[in-house]
């Protein structure tokens, strides 16, 4: 039986050498042979400048072939650490001081305020120069003169080991300071090898990125999974609804994986690109990071005439913990599958697990999930029952061992007594054929509780009326889950990862003025 690989170097050993390993959409492509030269390459340059294993690395790059050569060369012989390029001068210094980082870079005539954040700190800054006419992502990186000097630290180019930290990201940090995740090498490959298996992703297809590769979800499903098993994955500069027909119909991608709202907006423009749908050559979709409407599934599924695989997973365990399954194998829309990597449970409050149909909480053990927490005691001691990882989300699983996610913890509404999923109400909410999207959350009421605003956004041309939505929510929604208030925005707020920032409606101390009362709701 073949082994699998622990490491991102022995990761991308399973391409053939002239297969492509990474494309862009017009681009010239970059064969396996020449992409681990790259790494070799890199590995040997951040050696020469004193970095190496264990050695946290900060990127701040656009989306696109480079961001995932420039991962993929730096994660096997030190540590990435990918932060947002849309980061403010704070955000930077934040997460540049947080990380220890040794080493920054960045775009070779990109301004940034992480470049001043930098200079302030005393990070030493590389500008990542591409080289595209050698192949999608093939780049030379040119330290800043000062770092040229040598340097008591260099050694000798090692890549990384099974045990070595290959990658780390925070937290969200919405509701307290973020937590530093880090994922071994072994961790990064048993979840790339998960998705893999749960895809059944062979060295034919072609996978597009869409999702942002400072991401779990990107950087795992969309390439680490394919490259695992010798595909190829063309890097676009980032999801753009205008372009995705244009790169469905040039790059001709057997797969994609995206979010919810991505998906929305692909069916909302589907009408008019209906050349594009019909030559597509996809052969499934996937979807992850927030839970896809059984609506919005059934219409990709009619659109594009193919299985839509919604999937879970969470930063702490480097990306996927289950995972519906491709025909002939059975799905269920509206379940997040069976456990697909690490082992699930779902547990009550003390640890102990409960029988199937009953709500508690997620806990999962594997290979793919992080250690602990870095440098965080207390974060710790809470994270974990022995070396069940308590994943903070509320869920059951059926008879099949099928798994129902229903809400983070913290997105719980406390109403009358009881404790209420908000992501239960946007689901039903948004539902509505006339809502795009909706999120619930909680506003004070008299009694020192909760009562539920739900905000959405109707869909384009649509007139929504306060009456129909508190009609929908009486018929699906029994009376303690009804909103109270209404208000209709023009858009919801995102994070980078396009998931529903409930935090700042949370914050937005205006939002509760504009609403209008639901009187069936009362």
């Amino acid at each position: 039986m073949k082994k699998s690989p622990t490491t991102i170097s022995e990761l991308l050993r399973a391409g053939a050498d002239d297969a492509t390993a990474l494309s862009a959409p017009g681009g010239v492509p970059l064969s396996y042979r020449a992409l681990r030269e790259l790494v070799s390459n890199t590995v040997r340059a951040l050696s020469s400048m004193g970095i190496g294993r264990g050695d946290r690395v900060a990127i701040v790059l656009e989306n696109g072939p480079e961001m995932a050569a420039a991962f993929l060369c730096i994660g096997a012989g030190a540590t990435a650490a990918p932060l947002n390029p849309g980061y403010r001068a704070d955000e930077f210094e934040f997460y540049l001081t947080d990380l220890r980082a040794k080493l920054l870079v960045v775009g070779h005539a990109k301004e940034s305020p992480c470049i001043e954040v930098a200079g302030k700190l005393g990070v030493p800054v590389a500008r990542l120069v591409p080289q595209p006419d050698r192949g999608a992502g093939t780049f030379a990186l040119a330290f800043a003169a000062e770092s040229r000097e040598p340097r008591a630290e260099n050694r000798e180019p090692r890549t990384a080991t099974a045990d070595d930290i290959a990658l780390v990201l925070h937290t969200s940090g919405t509701t307290s300071r973020p937590k530093i995740v880090p994922l071994a090498q072994k961790n990064v490959c048993a979840s790339a090898e998960n998705v893999r298996e749960s895809l059944a992703l062979t060295e034919s297809d072609r996978g597009l990125v869409i999702m942002p590769l400072f991401h779990i979800h990107g950087l795992i499903a969309a390439l680490l999974a394919p490259l695992s098993v010798g595909g190829e994955v063309c890097c676009t500069p980032g999801f753009n609804a205008l372009k995705f027909f244009s790169w469905l119909t040039d790059v001709q991608p057997t797969w994609y994986s995206g979010v919810p709202t991505m998906h929305q907006a692909i069916l909302m423009r589907a009408p008019n690109n209906a050349d594009a749908v019909a030559s597509h050559r996809l052969r499934f979709i996937r979807s992850s990071s927030s839970s896809l409407p059984v609506t919005v599934i059934g219409q990709l599924e009619a659109l594009f005439r193919v299985p839509v695989i919604e999937a879970y997973g969470m930063t702490e365990a480097a990306h996927q913990m289950a995972s519906n399954a491709l025909p002939p194998h059975t799905r269920k829309p509206g379940t997040v599958g069976p456990a697909a990597g690490p082992e699930i449970r779902i547990v009550d409050t003390t640890g102990k697990p409960v029988p199937a149909g009953v709500t508690g909480e997620i806990v999962i053990r594997g290979p793919n999930v992080m250690r602990e927490y870095e440098n965080n005691p207390k974060a710790n001691a809470e994270a974990f029952y022995g070396d069940w990882f308590r994943t903070g989300d509320v869920g059951y699983r059926d008879d099949d061992d099928f798994y129902y996610f229903v809400t983070r913890k913290k997105d719980i509404i406390r109403r009358r007594g009881e404790n209420i999923s908000g992501a239960e109400i946007d689901r039903v909410v948004a539902s509505h054929p006339k809502v795009l999207e909706a999120a619930a959350i909680g506003v004070p009421a008299e009694l020192g509780e909760d009562d539920i605003l739900v905000a959405v956004v109707p869909r384009p041309g649509q007139q929504l009326q306060t009456e129909e939505i508190a009609a929908w929510c009486a018929e699906h929604l029994s009376a303690i889950k009804q909103p109270r208030y209404l208000v209709q925005l023009d858009s919801l707020p995102h994070t980078p990862t396009h998931r529903v920032a409930k935090f700042k409606l949370k914050e937005d101390a205006s939002l509760l003025k504009r609403a209008v009362e639901l009187r069936a709701a009362k």
